[in-house]
């Protein structure tokens, strides 16, 4: 099943060159990039099942043996990320289909949106694939490039500025993460990161806390921890919905995939676990109390993206298996639910001409479909049981007691109250704009309201629209399968506690690449 492997990137690399081809044909571009992703969302479910069942899958690229040539890796939390991703990039398409349907080209021209938004897939699942460092680098460099184009389009004044400072940010992390490699390879001489996991300890400690450190600063900015989330809020909410959508629900996963496979398998030891764990505090609480903060529901949504992310380093910090396998449930949730939310907030800036829930108001009465579409995901990301978010939320504090230590049950009574800031940030959104009539938005004066924050040159009030079949179908698809996260969370979180046993040390990943033994 190797073959299924490289796939997953050559199948939207040229459903990309075929949607560019058929740049006068809409309905062409649209049937290549939903099927392309539909194909790759079916291989990544197959193999998901053989790595789960048997073994780790792992193709040497062109036939050159590691560490010289390149090798594609797809064991269980690269499976998983691989189909959750693929779900999540069809179902915003299809969203982004309807849009685009209904509105015609202002909001994401066909001609380009199509093709970049499938260069976008193949970076993120290179991303995942990736065994070395500079694949993984490249990986990144394609999703940033085409996430470039998709963060600008329209072309409004405070879409290119949001667009200059993502660039900005994204291109000085890419800068420090190619100086870690290049240190990297001049001190073991190798960018393969099973070959360098084995190599690492002969380096000098010093050395390698340097190494260490610029490589978590490098996908500590792509996660948005922080305090190198700063860029975020900023940027995300002035998207078009459905991009908006992506790079809430992907992209930052990808920083924290990344730095899952630097604490696993590079550097496996507990050196900076303390520290990534004040970090894992800090995100959490400086996250929510921004979004409390705000009365933007997409700056809401971006400030709680930057607190969850909070929980998934507190897994990855605790250095143990039961920690790494909540964080991975975590993350799938989380992937799932927060771009629930942003699809949501994209309907109801539709249908109530606004974001701002100072200025919405009726929208139970005039869409109670879409009511239930942002209250359920609402309630999971906010962690009320029985939802996944609760259960990843559980392990995560499972774990944590487990350790023992102070700052371990600090971090839980933190993510505690963090769970319950949000649900108050999520639960006031649908009190400001479902609950209260249209009538009382003009004279509403509530304790609610206060001391929140506008967005930057936030925009007027916008001409209501209906919100078209397609977009509230792909949404309710969405959140029929943060749904599907709950019912089967047990078989979902076995795999996911398989995968966290599978990097609790790096052997597991070193006899992937080397089945044979490796010769340091």
């Amino acid at each position: 099943m190797n073959f299924l492997v490289p796939l997953v990137v050559m199948l939207p690399l040229l459903g990309a060159a075929s949607t560019l081809i058929l740049g006068r044909r809409p309905r062409g571009q649209r049937i290549v990039a939903v099927g392309t992703l539909t194909a790759v969302l079916a291989i990544g479910v197959v193999m998901l099942f053989v790595v789960d069942d048997s073994a780790p899958l792992a193709l040497e690229v062109g036939g050159w043996q590691a560490p010289f040539g390149i090798v594609l890796i797809v064991d269980r939390l690269a499976a998983l990320m691989l189909v959750v991703s693929a779900l999540v990039l069809l179902a915003v398409l299809i969203f982004s289909v309807g849009q685009g349907l209904a509105d015609g080209d202002h909001e994401t021209p066909v001609s380009i949106y199509y093709p970049t938004y499938l260069i976008l897939a193949a970076g993120v699942f290179t991303a995942f694939i990736a065994g070395d460092l500079f694949n993984l680098y490249v990986g990144f460099e394609i999703l940033l490039v085409s996430s470039y184009v998709l963060i600008t389009l329209g072309g409004t004044e405070a879409r290119i500025r949001a667009g200059v400072t993502y660039i900005v940010v994204s291109l000085l992390s890419s800068l420090l993460f190619l100086a870690a490699i290049a240190m990297i390879y001049g001190a073991v001489g190798t960018v393969n990161i099973a070959q360098i996991s084995v190599r690492m300890a002969e380096i000098p400690q010093d050395v390698q806390v340097i190494l260490h450190v610029m490589l978590l600063v490098a996908f500590g900015i792509k996660a948005a921890v922080f305090p190198l989330s700063f860029w975020l809020p900023d940027s995300y909410p002035t998207a078009p919905a459905p991009v908006t959508a992506v790079f809430a629900g992907l992209l930052t996963k990808v920083g924290v995939y990344a730095i899952i496979r630097t604490e696993t398998v590079i550097f496996p030891g507990p050196e900076l676990n303390t520290p990534l764990m004040v970090v894992a505090l800090l995100t959490m609480v400086v996250g929510v109390l921004g979004a409390v903060s705000q009365a933007d529901i997409k700056r809401i949504l971006s400030f709680t993206l930057v607190s969850h992310i909070g929980y998934m380093i507190l897994g990855i910090s605790l250095g143990t298996a039961a920690g790494t396998g909540a964080a991975i449930y975590y993350i799938v949730h989380h992937i799932v639910v927060q771009a629930t939310l942003f699809l949501a907030a994209g309907l109801i800036e539709r249908v109530g001409g606004s974001t701002s829930i100072t200025k919405l108001g009726g929208l139970l009465k005039a869409a109670p479909v879409i009511a239930v579409l942002y209250f359920i995901p609402a309630l999971n990301l906010g962690g009320i049981p029985p939802f996944s978010g609760f259960i990843g939320k559980l392990a995560l504090f499972e774990a944590s007691a487990a350790q023992g230590t102070p700052l371990a049950y600090v971090l839980i009574a933190a993510g505690a109250l963090v769970s319950l800031l949000t649900l108050y940030a999520l639960v006031r959104v649908w009190n400001m704009a479902f609950w209260r009539s249209s009538d009382e938005v003009k004279d509403y004066d509530s304790t609610l309201l206060h001391n929140v924050s506008e967005a930057p040159n936030a925009p007027v009030m916008q001409k209501t629209r209906t919100a078209p079949k397609l977009m509230v179908a792909a949404t309710a698809g969405m959140v029929v399968v943060s749904l599907a996260l709950t019912v089967f969370a047990g078989p979902l979180y076995a795999i996911a506690a398989r995968a966290g046993e599978n990097l609790e040390g790096p052997s597991f990943y070193v006899d992937i690449v080397f089945p044979g033994g490796i010769d340091e």
